[in-house]
């Protein structure tokens, strides 16, 4: 919520979470963004999102700070099968098909994320519209 809005406790910025309305907090992770909007913030920012296969490099690298636990960070790689996958058959092709259609990859993982799916090697996918209280991004530069 926006200084000065009626609905704000207080004329500072707040923030939504799990714990209600709270002061925003700017060292905190930026959340509840779409794709479309994390890479225009990229584009202002002079970089990019991440491939999903940078990601995963750069997580494996020492020195990464908060890949898992915060947000889940968008890359920008549509959700594809790696190369060489073969689907099921019958009807668990015909079934995950239709939600495989059109999303974006996520990395990383959040604080609402099941212990067993927060390694470098998970892939989540969401529609590039949604904005999830659960994704974020980080930022790639070229040199």
């Amino acid at each position: 919520l926006a200084p000065h809005d009626p609905r704000a406790p207080s004329d500072d910025w707040q923030v939504f979470g799990l714990k209600g309305v709270q002061a925003l907090d700017p060292q905190a992770p930026v959340c509840h963004v779409s794709f479309y909007e994390a890479c225009a913030f990229a584009q202002w920012a002079g970089a990019r999102l991440p491939t999903e296969f940078e990601w995963e490099v750069a997580a494996r690298l020492s020195g990464m700070h908060d890949l898992h636990g915060q947000a889940w960070q968008w890359t920008r790689s549509a959700y594809e099968p790696y190369p060489g996958f073969v689907p099921a058959t019958g009807a668990v092709r015909e079934y995950n098909g239709k939600f495989m259609v059109g999303q974006q990859v996520l990395r990383g993982s959040s604080l609402a994320t099941p212990a067993q799916h927060s390694r470098d090697t998970y892939r989540n996918f969401f529609p590039p519209s949604a904005r999830w209280q659960f994704t974020g991004l980080r930022l790639a530069k070229d040199f």
